[in-house]
């Protein structure tokens, strides 16, 4: 469906290089998992994912509305075949619209999280699978995953958030020169976005050139034990859940290297797509991981912390007693009040 009005140029974009890079990714490796963009109001999120299907050729570019249905979503049936005595037939989705092209998610964190996992598992295996009101379909739904928050709406659940493949975390920008290059750059497209899109097309036609070159290469991208050390070392160190890190990390990387023309993924590729991968699935290091047993007696004002915690109940302090019991509370006396008499109810007469 051709846009009404024309996508910013993903090549004007102004301060927003991490963005960007992590656009391209999944636009050479759409099995990377699709990128979670978390930012406050205002900083060019919804702008980006546009304009990713504006780049490339014949993409199409479907927006999941907050009030959609998981009917709307995946395809059911259809209602009006049957009843025209046509018999059963499968009624695409949104899924199926977005095959090839790019599926935006705005707000996701106030999305169903029924819906959200639907999107991630599809995104995650290339294929929408319907089996429900005797519909029995399957279908192709391969298209680069955009989803945008703003976290002072809500955070997204960690099961759903580790579904994502890169994450950007988008900040205010702070530095005059940078702000005014933004809204100059904005006012220029918004007084005249065709002369706008023909000052840029020639950036443009190269970018999207490197893409479908990335595409066509990246099956040939070899990634030697070296690069695996390092992925591993790298997500042994976040200390993150599973191997999905592990395998995301690798694909970005080979997604990098084919956009450069790399016939071979570095460690140097590694790092670079580290953050985006690890930044919403890195866990602190345990601070004093617990054992099972109370912890010891190291000076006075631990264990003065350690009877605040307990709600200062006293401590046992008998010659006999190996450890305190940690948490105790004595039982207190209750007073007991008299109530008055209550004049019983008279029993039903037969």
């Amino acid at each position: 469906m051709p846009q009404l009005f024309p996508s910013f140029p993903l090549t004007a974009l102004v301060g927003q290089a991490p963005l960007r890079d992590a656009l391209l990714l999944i636009a050479v490796d759409p099995s990377i998992g699709g990128v979670l963009i978390t930012g406050p109001r205002g900083t060019a999120k919804s702008t980006a994912a546009r304009s990713l299907a504006d780049l490339l050729p014949d993409c199409p570019f479907v927006t999941l509305p907050l009030g959609a249905t998981e009917e709307r979503l995946i395809g059911a049936l259809d209602i009006d075949e049957a009843l025209r005595g046509g018999g059963v037939k499968f009624s695409p989705g949104l899924l199926a619209r977005a095959h090839q092209g790019v599926l935006y998610v705005d707000e996701v964190n106030l999305l169903a999280d029924a819906l959200v996992d639907v999107v991630l598992d599809v995104a995650a295996s290339g294929i929408n699978v319907v089996e429900r009101d005797g519909v029995s379909h399957r279908h192709a739904a391969r298209f680069m995953l955009v989803g945008t928050m703003n976290p002072e709406e809500g955070e997204l659940r960690p099961q759903l958030l580790d579904r994502f493949g890169l994450t950007v975390v988008l900040e205010n920008c702070f530095d005059p020169q940078v702000r005014q290059q933004i809204v100059k750059t904005r006012l220029a497209f918004d007084l005249d976005p065709a002369a706008f899109h023909a000052r840029c097309a020639p950036a443009q036609a190269e970018l999207r050139q490197r893409i479908l070159d990335a595409r066509a290469a990246l099956a040939d991208v070899g990634i030697d034990d070296d690069v695996h050390d390092a992925v591993s070392a790298l997500c042994i160190e976040a200390q993150v859940d599973g191997m999905r890190a592990d395998l995301i990390m690798l694909r970005a990387a080979r997604a990098l290297a084919a956009l450069e023309g790399s016939p071979m993924a570095t460690r140097a590729h590694v790092e670079r797509v580290a953050e985006s991968v690890l930044g919403h699935r890195r866990h602190a290091p345990a601070q004093g991981a617990s054992s099972g047993r109370p912890p010891q007696d190291t000076g006075g004002t631990a264990q003065e912390a350690r009877e605040a915690d307990a709600g200062n109940a006293p401590q046992s302090s008998g010659a006999g007693d190996a450890a305190p019991d940690w948490g105790y509370l004595p039982p207190e006396p209750i007073g007991t009040t008299r109530v008055k008499g209550v004049v019983p109810l008279s029993s039903k007469k037969r």
